[in-house]
């Protein structure tokens, strides 16, 4: 059992209290998702297409994606709580501006802006670090990144709750009273807990080159970042289709949204369960290829005319399983092919992540049409599953040959 530090909840002198990370990180999550039940009815605020509409998920994700490589050493150098407080500060003012905005450009900018929430990801797990040692932080950012599993389940229905009762804007404006109840309780409950000796950009940056000539390291970063790719396709083509193909209220939408975050944290337990046990590139091999099978299924009968929305949205589930046993295997191999340069490691793999989560979502949004139903989003997610797939099935390969003494990683 992990024995927390102690803590006055409310008291920024002794560590933050471990509700404050998850509220935290859970923020940052529901910014990410409660909206997209009303992306059809805010195209057609803003007269609009949902492809242009859609770069509120995939600019956004491109914006997450940047913040990940410079984030962590900013907050090294300045410290944790003046970052997540001016980070905040931005996201709330950010949040103004999309219910305020008077158009499709303005809306984007101002819902690009709120990408930086997503500091609270990566400082909340920076926080955990700096105040446990090593062998319990493990645990606790278990417990910490719980809002990441769950706020995914429960934010779309709110979205879509709020819509039907009022508009699209009500969930920008729960999203606002979220992110002022955050920052104040990080000022109340959050005090310094940076230590320094952290890895600075221009040093982290040095240690690109060691990290690409890695073979490991990029089959262990492209596993995750196309497994993780076909839930950011997900995310971006999931409003047209729930809307347009299937013709479901904001509210069932919003339910049906969170399918694969279900199967994500069933996967998650099994990978705390057994990935000792089986070792991570087992649990990565079965993750994919359970993800794999579950799309397959569902787009082999979107084909021959079985196409429903309890289908549809059901073998999704498979997508948060697969990838619940996958992301965090294939995260700590990628930390692991070269451990001296884990903070490099860390932060070009979130990137290229999230990033290319970006170019997907985007793809989604472009190629989804009313006619073509959901096959082009299955198609898309199944495609980057099976790539997925290669990138763990090379990790194997390598790692056979590197058996023999003479080669190296």
């Amino acid at each position: 059992m992990t024995n927390f530090p102690k803590t006055r909840f409310l008291d920024s002198k002794t560590p933050p209290h471990i509700v404050t990370l998850v509220l935290l990180v859970g923020v940052a999550a529901l910014s990410m998702s409660v909206f997209l039940p009303s992306l059809k009815a805010m195209a057609e605020h803003f007269d609009t297409s949902y492809a242009v509409m859609q770069i509120s998920v995939s600019g956004y994700l491109a914006g997450t994606a940047l913040l990940q490589i410079i984030i962590g050493p900013i907050a090294d150098r300045y410290g944790r709580r003046p970052v997540l407080l001016v980070s905040i500060a931005i996201f709330c003012l950010a949040t103004v501006g999309t219910i305020l905005a008077p158009t499709i450009t303005v809306f984007l900018v101002f819902r690009i802006l709120q990408g930086i929430i997503a500091t609270g990801m990566v400082l909340g797990r920076a926080v955990v670090r700096d105040i446990v040692p090593q062998d319990q932080a493990a645990s606790m950012i278990g417990y910490v990144t719980m809002g990441m599993a769950l706020v995914p389940m429960v934010g779309p229905m709110i979205g879509g709750g709020l819509d039907e009762l009022f508009d699209w804007r009500a969930a920008f404006m729960f999203l606002l009273l979220c992110g002022l109840g955050v920052f104040w309780l990080v000022w109340r409950d959050l005090g310094e807990t940076v230590r320094g000796g952290g890895m600075s950009f221009a040093d982290q940056i040095r240690t690109y080159p060691e990290l690409l000539s890695s073979p490991r390291f990029w089959g262990y970063a492209l596993c995750a970042a196309f497994g993780s790719g076909a839930f950011f396709a997900f995310l971006g083509g999931s409003s047209f289709v729930a809307d347009t193909v299937f013709g479901l209220s904001p509210f069932w939408a919003g339910f049906a949204f969170g399918a694969p975050a279900i199967g994500y944290a069933a996967g998650n337990y099994l990978s705390g369960r057994y990935s000792v046990r089986f070792g991570i590139n087992t649990m990565i091999l079965s993750g994919t290829i359970i993800t794999l099978l579950g799309l397959g299924l569902s787009l082999g009968l979107a084909v021959i005319g079985l196409s429903t929305p309890t289908l549809f949205f059901g073998f999704c589930t498979f997508l948060g399983l697969g990838n619940g046993m996958m992301l965090p295997n294939a995260t700590a191999g990628l930390l692991s092919v070269r451990p001296h340069l884990a903070g490099g490691a860390s932060g070009l793999g979130s990137a290229m992540m999230v990033g290319g989560g970006a170019l997907l979502s985007a793809l989604a949004g472009l190629v989804l049409t009313g006619e073509a139903g959901t096959i082009p989003l299955q198609a898309i997610m199944f495609g980057t599953t099976f790539c997925s797939l290669l990138s763990i099935l090379f990790v194997l390969r390598r790692e056979r040959r590197l058996e023999r003494p003479a080669l190296q990683s």
